[in-house]
């Protein structure tokens, strides 16, 4: 494909995954790129999505906006998160094909998966029960982007790809302890405990609980990928394949950052599923996708870029 003939639309493009994919799509040479801003355009109203596709008729769509956070954010404001990522997912896969899209991309939810699903997750299994209940409202909004994607291929040819992430994490990640996820908050918690000389780091949970963490650029460049390649709708997972425990990565971190304190475990909080890993064959097989950061390398870099961002009220807020 080539990109630098392209018009490209991408949502949440100032946001975390958006920051990556908008970098990558700006080394292939994209001229005509165009970032929608939440401020400029109101993506969960049909009318602002209407003006958007009207100030900016894009070839491929990389739709990456939504409302994320934690087990507790989801917890306190469940109807949010379903409203608001059902819209803007609902909206705009509609608008894309209303407005002669080729293609449109977007970032599943690894959590729309069902609760009790073998281990590592294939996209076979993606409809066979209902996910975890805590994000259940935010998953199954997402998750109903794969039945619009095929609908809009079976009534009208449009190519649409549901590109399912594992745990993302890395630099311009949200940091907020109040809803972040669980590497950047680990990440912000460590680096300040280090700051502040503290002696211990308080956890959620026992460290138990796995999950398939992968870094932000490697689901960025795996999403390109996938709208060079597939010529239908798709769902695919794009992540690392690689199941590391909670316990695990606050090692790599205490080590790290030098802290040298104790890790104090709250088995009274929350910890989600035990377990999450993905099966990334598909993605492997379809898209010659290989991961090409570690979690050790990942955490590093991560660790890196929020010493020398720490201080931007942005990624605390």
């Amino acid at each position: 494909m080539n990109w630098s003939s392209k018009k490209v639309l991408v949502t949440g493009g100032n946001g975390f995954l958006g920051h990556a994919v908008v970098a990558q799509l700006q080394k292939l040479g994209v001229q005509e790129l165009f970032v929608a801003r939440s401020k400029e355009y109101d993506l969960t109203k049909e009318i602002e999505v209407a003006r958007l596709y009207a100030d900016f008729t894009p070839e491929i769509v990389f739709h990456l906006a939504g409302l994320v956070g934690g087990i507790l954010p989801n917890k306190k404001r469940p109807a949010e998160f379903f409203y608001r990522n059902l819209m803007m997912g609902t909206l705009l896969l509609h608008y894309a094909q209303q407005a002669g899209a080729e293609k449109f991309v977007a970032a599943g939810a690894g959590c729309g998966y069902p609760e009790h699903a073998s281990i590592p997750l294939q996209e076979t299994s993606f409809w066979e029960g209902l996910p975890q209940k805590e994000s259940a409202p935010y998953s199954l909004a997402k998750r109903l982007l794969t039945v619009q994607s095929e609908a809009y291929y079976r009534q009208y040819g449009f190519v649409s790809i549901i590109c399912v992430p594992g745990n993302l994490y890395g630099p311009w990640d949200n940091f907020n302890l109040h809803d972040a996820h669980v590497v950047p908050a680990l990440v912000r918690k460590f680096v300040e405990a280090v700051q502040a000389r503290a002696q211990t780091v308080g956890v959620w949970g026992d460290g138990r609980p796995s999950r398939d963490f992968v870094y932000v650029d490697d689901v960025a460049l795996g999403m390109i990928r996938a709208v060079e390649v597939y010529e239908r709708n798709e769902i695919v997972n794009i992540s690392s394949g690689v199941e590391t425990t909670v316990r695990e990565v606050c090692e790599q971190l205490a080590a790290l950052t030098g802290f040298e304190g104790k890790i104090a475990w709250d088995p009274s909080k929350p910890s989600g599923q035990l377990r999450r890993c993905f099966d990334i064959s598909k993605s492997q097989r379809d898209l010659q996708y290989v991961p090409q950061t570690g979690i050790r390398t990942g955490l590093e870099q991560t660790v890196k870029w929020y010493e020398a961002n720490w201080s931007n009220p942005e990624l605390r807020r």
